[in-house]
């Protein structure tokens, strides 16, 4: 294989540190490992050799490429995850210290209750999953960037008493002998800095480090990769500044910026030749991501022809997206095609929309947190209360939020009282006045009146005339959360509602998307439906980005960070995006997204102008 110019004088580099920033579509991978076989053939011995992936997938791959690359090279090539290689040494620890360190991480249900407990005794409240969710992110994040309980200074949180929290959740691992995922790096710092024979073993055990995709590399995880190879500083990162998106797990392009500072011989190589995209969309990405101030100076460029314009597509609604893709794909039924999207909900109409088609897709990345979600519960307990007055413990479960100012008093009366109808029951409340009973035989005649209803009907009218809505924006403003997000699940939830004839089918079209959604799926088809972090290195010859609006792609926590910095990030991850298009790219914004009027994306915006 022919390399570049920029290629080759980067695989040429030996000794002392290096960074070369490779724009999207550069050839980073197949540099790297014929830099791997320059150090050999310069007399390095392979088993002195580390590169370091940040995923499993990537170092099966790296391994599998070499091999395709070099067959007649038959001696072994250590290409690792970082936390493979933690596990390493923290066994290690173990064996020599009788100390046994259990993952607790191992059981995601555990690590959950365990936070549920701290927060019920820090907060005396229960938390929802989306509170357990955020905890889980937060301490992962502080772990990330180094910060611990004592040094949490300026921190924000939406989580109430999270460094008390954070302090008893560390307190609870550490006389249990457990260690999260997050833990494995900061454990062999700890291992490396505080114990002489494995800091002596695992600082002399290599003397060359490749690091690969460097710009998603977190805080932590910088100090322990400098601290392996500080005795010969033969560190050689693979990084792009403007394709680091993992701001949330403690990756920040500052520790590239700062690399200059810490070491003064500091080689730094460009390769900025896209091999992938037509030159329109080399040439709008160029334009898009020099918005940021923040970044090294560098450009992306193509040799490769001039083919479709960047198509910016307007459409009506949520559901005019995926008819448009579904049209596009029709015609060009032998392409790749990827969907692209910010937040993994967003898949969810996508999913139901090619699924009801019996189209084949790929999901990646299909973690999604809906199904549990208290909003589908209370709507569909609500619909399974119309079809039963009687059903007391269905009504218990949501009385307090919908209209009707029923009290706890008036449930306990209902208890003892058994019959057909709640609110019959409730009419022969001792004293009630005129003006209640008018409310209850309102509550008789809405309940009707959805029970009549078609499904997504039925959810209209709990949202509406039930007042449920507005229990969620009460709800969303008490406790922190989204109102936005909230309303989000509701809308699918009619989407999805919209094709089914009554309860039970609905129920078990959820579960049916539910299993869909559950992992990833692999099958042999051409289209990949995948959050936009999901497909980072990856391409298409046809890239759709859906939801272009304000308050998704940027979120709205980026267009209120006043310092900018989540807002660049956003750029990075919209730039990402565009730049996994080898022929077509489709941007795609929808006047109404969920049912309700949205603003263009500014990003968007931007691209008008070149």
């Amino acid at each position: 294989m022919q390399l570049s110019e920029a290629q080759l004088k980067a695989t040429q580099h030996i000794e002392g540190p290096a960074l070369v920033l490779a724009v999207p579509g550069a050839g980073k991978t197949t540099m790297l490992l014929y830099r791997t076989m320059n150090l050999i053939n310069n007399g390095i011995n392979p088993s002195r050799i580390l590169s370091i992936t940040f995923s499993k997938a990537s170092s099966l791959d790296m391994e599998n490429r070499f091999k395709t690359l070099f067959p007649n090279y038959n001696q072994n090539i250590k290409f690792s995850t970082i936390h493979a290689f933690c596990y390493k040494i923290i066994f290690d620890y173990s064996r020599t210290t009788n100390i046994t360190y259990k993952l607790i991480d191992a059981n995601a249900k555990g690590k959950y209750d365990v936070l549920k407990k701290i927060y019920i005794s820090v907060n005396n409240s229960v938390p929802t999953e989306d509170k357990i969710e955020t905890i889980i992110s937060e301490i992962s994040y502080l772990k990330n960037m180094l910060i611990f309980p004592e040094n949490m200074k300026g921190f924000t949180s939406e989580i109430s008493n999270i460094k008390e929290i954070y302090r008893l959740y560390e307190k609870f691992k550490e006389e249990q002998y457990l260690i999260d995922f997050d833990d494995m790096i900061l454990k062999s710092i700890e291992i490396l800095e505080n114990n002489i024979s494995l800091k002596n073993k695992y600082m002399n055990m290599y003397d060359f480090y490749q690091l690969d995709e460097g710009q998603d590399t977190s805080v932590a995880q910088f100090y322990l990769i400098k601290l392996l190879c500080k005795n010969t500083n033969n560190l050689f990162i693979v990084a792009d500044d403007d394709q680091s998106i993992y701001g949330f797990r403690g990756a920040d392009p500052k520790e590239l910026f700062a690399l200059k500072k810490e070491y003064k011989d500091l080689k730094i190589y460009f390769m900025e030749n896209n091999y992938r995209s037509t030159k329109n969309i080399v040439n709008t990405c160029n334009l898009f991501i020099s918005n940021n101030l923040n970044r090294f100076d560098k450009s992306i460029h193509t040799d490769n022809d001039f083919s479709q314009p960047v198509n910016i597509i307007k459409v009506e609604n949520n559901n005019e997206q995926y008819k448009f893709i579904e049209d596009i794909i029709n015609k060009n039924p032998e392409k790749t095609h990827a969907v692209l999207y910010r937040n993994n909900i967003c898949g969810l109409g996508m999913v139901e929309f090619f699924e009801r088609r019996n189209i084949d897709f790929n999901i990646r990345d299909s973690k999604i947190r809906f199904f549990n979600n208290f909003v589908l519960r209370d709507i569909l307990n609500i619909i399974a209360f119309s079809e039963d007055l009687s059903n007391i413990s269905l009504y218990e479960d949501f009385y307090y939020k919908i209209k009707g100012y029923i009290s706890k008093k008036h449930i306990n009366y209902i208890k003892e009282h058994p019959g057909k109808n709640v609110f019959m029951i409730l009419m022969n409340y001792p004293g009630l006045s005129t003006r209640y009973k008018d409310t209850l035989a309102g509550l008789i005649h809405d309940f009707k009146e959805i029970k009549r209803k078609p499904l997504y009907k039925k959810i209209d009218l709990i949202l509406n005339k039930l007042k449920y809505d507005e229990y969620l924006q009460d709800s969303a403003e008490k406790f922190g959360s989204n109102y936005k997000v909230l309303s989000e699940y509701t809308y699918y939830l009619q989407y999805i509602a919209q094709n089914e004839d009554n309860l039970g089918s609905l129920i078990g079209r959820l579960k049916h998307l539910e299993q869909l959604m559950k992992k990833p799926i692999y099958k042999e088809s051409n289209i990949t439906f995948s959050t936009i972090h999901s497909v980072k290195g990856l391409e298409y010859d046809f890239v759709y980005v859906i939801d272009l609006i304000e308050g998704m792609l940027p979120s709205n926590k980026a267009l209120e960070d006043p310092k900018k910095t989540l807002l660049e990030e956003e750029r990075r991850l919209f730039y990402v995006a565009m730049t996994r298009a080898k022929s077509n790219l489709y941007l795609i914004y929808p006047k109404k997204h969920n049912s309700n009027s949205s603003e263009i994306s500014r990003f968007l915006a931007e691209l008008t102008q070149y």
